[in-house]
């Protein structure tokens, strides 16, 4: 059994290697249920042009795919700090992100028939910005074994953060906002009275 992970604070962790193996399994299943089914015929009973012409294209995207799994298993880097999570994919165009943790609304766990027999599952970040009418989450922390432990980890520091909505609100100081506003009001009102 391979090694879990075990996450720390401020220190930057990976995938299981059991996600590696799920890309595969769809890349096999792709070639089997995608290409296969209709490939054979087409190189059995065309003529050699035309089966040339075909199956170059397609053994060209199989090679790159196969190239590119291991090059993007190995790009995924997520991080928890005191604060927030910090995320990192991308093999040719590098994508990063953070989700501070007091924008969390929810954290669901997904987890497909293959991916359950492997023993892994994604984690799915939704935040108050992207929860409702969208359906996609903000982050999606994939191929972590102990899922459970991670998620409670995540939501242990979301339970200790003030929402969004709150700190907004106190840091504004809506009365004092007011009285300016009133304030200003007033002046503009008696110097329009001197004018007339």
């Amino acid at each position: 059994m391979s090694e879990k992970i075990k996450v720390k604070i401020n220190e930057e962790f990976r995938p299981a290697p059991q996600l590696k193996k799920l890309y595969w399994i769809y890349f096999v299943l792709a070639i089997f249920l995608g290409v296969l089914w209709w490939c054979i015929p087409v190189i059995l009973f065309a003529p050699p042009v035309i089966t040339v012409c075909i199956s170059l294209p397609i053994v060209a995207v199989l090679i790159f795919t196969a190239y590119w799994i291991p090059k993007y298993y190995d790009s995924i880097v997520y991080k928890l700090t005191e604060n927030e999570i910090i995320w990192k994919r991308g093999v040719w165009f590098k994508n990063t992100g953070i989700v501070p943790y007091n924008r969390i609304t929810n954290i669901d766990i997904t987890q497909g028939p293959i991916s359950r027999k492997l023993g892994i599952a994604a984690l799915k970040i939704q935040t108050a910005g992207y929860s409702g009418q969208q359906a996609r989450s903000e982050i999606r922390i994939n191929g972590i074994e102990d899922f459970e432990e991670l998620r409670e980890v995540i939501m242990g520091f979301v339970k200790g953060k003030k929402p969004v909505a709150v700190e907004t609100y106190e840091e504004e100081n809506i009365d004092s906002r007011i009285l300016n506003e009133v304030v200003r009001i007033r002046k503009l009102l008696e110097k329009y009275s001197k004018t007339r």
